[in-house]
């Protein structure tokens, strides 16, 4: 089989296409599906952007990045994590999609793989095909808040594995991983020979508890072999920017430096700059977080009402994984039904994986309170009817 052939298709991609559809035909969709912040971009990196464009100093910058941003980034993490990093480990990426293509051109040869957690995000199993590695999915389940654990990467690690990925928060789940778990993860990696390469995309977006980096604390006992990638997509709601970053261990940079040179040139110059003020944008990023808490306690408490259950409540990101299994067997049939007859967007489990994945949709509160009452009142009939058969049959 050619390696193409294993790229598999964004699948909500595919159910954000049909729900277009039915707005252009004039019906209202409620959109559920979509890991995307409605909020605007912060006023001052707007503002940033603005004068930086009135400069006329849009050229190329390093490949590696802008030192400006590299040097605003290394401050941040020393004021956000109490963690040390030199500037030039942070190598400025187009995306944490061009990090983690840029990883994996890195660090892997034809056959070697990637553990990754199932149910998880899918375009990391793409990520590492399209470089010529092999993806190795890891079932997850609640009893460890669908992470994967230092015992699931002991037993599942391989001859050639070179890397295991963890989300933290989750995706889908927005769970947390408990933080001694996090450290014998890093150990666990770094006894195998591999890396640890810790996805902190939704770091700022958690509700009560704080996840640390990868590289803070104990757990940077082992930077040597941790790679975290973060950007600016979902924090500070600059998904359009393509602004990302990756930190790097030394012995990688040379390396990354080259396939940068040839594969991105750069990130793009004008949201580099821009991206510098986003890291002072503090109110307004609180702001987002709290309207997201106020959304996902009203989530919490509706959606059991409606017959999904939560088995483990998100503390973080974006998103609720729900179980289905007292509405549908085929969560696939249920999201793409309740998309024709009641006009509400859910992403179904296959998207994330095949473990369970029938049993359990995805919830994306990305959206106002007033969007998320909407699509509730409009599963309510649907969903009651069908426990009401259930509960009959």
């Amino acid at each position: 089989m050619r390696r193409i052939d294993l790229i598999e298709p964004f699948r909500v991609m595919q159910l954000l296409e049909r729900a277009k559809q039915l707005e252009a035909e004039g019906q209202r969709i409620i959109h559920m599906e979509i890991g995307e912040p409605d909020f605007p971009t912060p006023e001052p990196v707007l503002e940033a952007a603005r004068n930086h464009l009135a400069t006329g100093d849009n050229f190329y910058t390093p490949s590696t990045g802008s030192p400006q941003l590299q040097q605003a980034l290394a401050d941040w993490y020393a004021d956000e994590y109490d963690v040390q990093i030199a500037p030039e480990r942070i190598l400025i990426t187009p995306g944490t999609s061009g990090a983690f293509s840029l990883i994996y051109a890195v660090l892997l040869d034809a056959g070697e793989s990637v553990l990754l957690p199932d149910p998880g995000y899918p375009c990391q199993r793409n990520f590492v095909r399209l470089a010529g590695g092999e993806a190795l999915n890891i079932p997850v389940g609640p009893e460890t808040r669908y992470h994967l654990s230092a015992a699931h990467i002991a037993d599942n690690w391989q001859q050639k594995t070179r890397a295991a990925v963890v989300i933290n928060p989750g995706n889908p789940t927005g769970t947390l991983i408990e933080e001694t778990e996090l450290a014998a993860i890093a150990s666990c990696c770094a006894e195998k020979g591999g890396y640890l390469i810790s996805d902190e995309i939704y770091h700022g977006l958690t509700y009560g508890e704080k996840p640390p980096c990868a590289l803070q604390g104990n757990h940077g006992d082992n930077r040597e072999h941790t790679i975290v990638v973060n950007g600016f997509s979902k924090r500070w709601a600059m998904t359009g920017w393509r602004i990302g970053w990756v930190i790097l261990p030394e012995d990688l940079i040379g390396a990354a430096r080259r396939v940068m040179q040839n594969i991105f040139i750069a990130a793009p110059t004008i949201s580099q700059f821009s991206a510098i003020s986003a890291l002072s944008s503090q109110r307004e990023v609180e702001g987002m977080r709290i309207a997201y808490d106020t959304r996902r306690r009203y989530l919490l408490a509706a959606l059991p009402k409606l017959g999904f259950d939560i088995v483990v409540e998100p503390q973080g990101a974006f998103y609720i994984y729900a179980n289905v299994q007292k509405l549908s067997d085929d969560s696939r049939a249920f999201c793409w039904d309740m998309l024709e007859k009641v006009g509400v967007a859910i992403t179904p489990g296959e998207d994330f994986g095949i473990h369970h994945a029938a049993e359990h949709v995805r919830f994306s509160y990305a959206t106002s309170l007033d969007c998320l009452k909407e699509g509730m009142r409009r599963l309510e009939m649907p969903c009651k009817q069908v426990l009401m058969k259930n509960n009959t049959a």
